[in-house]
């Protein structure tokens, strides 16, 4: 088995030689800083030679990276139409992936649920970045019916994928990270549970850690809830498991 790349921490620090297979997409990026790096025009002419420069000019490194993937997207909507999702969604490059997943979030006439579906192989991607786009991509939509999107996200709870598992929860946190949040889960989280509550004993660090993060973000508008919650998590189920989640679930509660 080949060793992983090991990346560069810094953007700065990106090999030139790197960046241009990155840029060409013939390479996937190993740490977020190489997406960073990144220039997102010459990436998106490398796979859509014929697109304008008045197309590339809002790709501009200065613009923040969640908008220049939903700018991107856009333009390959825009070229390829609908059916350009599927070729997009096994390109080599993690960023085109990631591209796949906002044009999904994009496609017209769609339930949640085909969304989902359509969704579910990037959001168990082998590579970490595809798979924070894929959640950030549908972040909008899960957020627009939480009800829905719980009861779609709770058998998801339940597969064999730490990835997948991990999404359930990581896709609803209520504040979340690079994305808006979501006010009905800040006043009640207790509409999150059918998702928390299965995975409070998760033997995978990812998860746990989502859940965590989860927990934390409740914390910060509803405490009281939190701190009742994991008193209740370490009673019924003290293992190792659910109590590390519950100690960095409380990790900002004060008092």
């Amino acid at each position: 088995m080949t060793a992983p790349r090991k990346g560069a921490s810094r953007p700065a620090d990106v090999p030139a030689e790197v960046l241009a297979r990155l840029n060409a997409g013939t390479l996937e990026t190993a740490t977020l800083a190489e997406g960073l790096a990144m220039d997102f025009r010459t990436l998106l002419r490398a796979i859509e030679p014929q697109v304008s420069e008045d197309e590339l000019a809002p790709l501009a490194p200065t613009v923040g990276i969640s908008r220049r993937m939903g700018l991107a997207a856009d333009r390959l909507l825009n070229r390829r139409g609908p059916d350009g999702f599927a070729a997009l969604a096994v390109h080599p490059s993690d960023t085109v992936r990631g591209w796949a997943a906002y044009v999904l979030a994009r496609l017209p006439g769609l339930t949640l649920a085909e969304r989902l579906e359509q969704l579910r192989p990037l959001a168990d991607d082998s590579h970490f970045g595809v798979r924070e786009w894929a959640w950030l991509a549908m972040r909008a939509h899960l957020a627009a019916d939480i009800a829905c999107s719980v009861r779609l996200l709770q058998p998801w709870t339940a597969v064999a994928s730490a990835n997948l598992r991990r999404f359930a929860v990581e896709s609803v946190r209520p504040c979340g990270v690079w994305c808006a949040h979501i006010a009905a889960l800040k006043e009640d989280p207790t509409l999150g549970l059918p998702l928390l509550e299965p995975l409070k004993a998760d033997r995978a660090k990812y998860v746990q850690d989502s859940l965590a993060n989860w927990l934390n973000d409740a914390a910060k508008s509803k405490p009281d809830w939190v701190r009742a919650l994991t008193r209740r998590w370490r009673h019924d189920s003290p293992c190792a498991e659910t109590q590390r989640i519950c100690h960095r679930a409380e990790r900002s509660i004060k008092g």
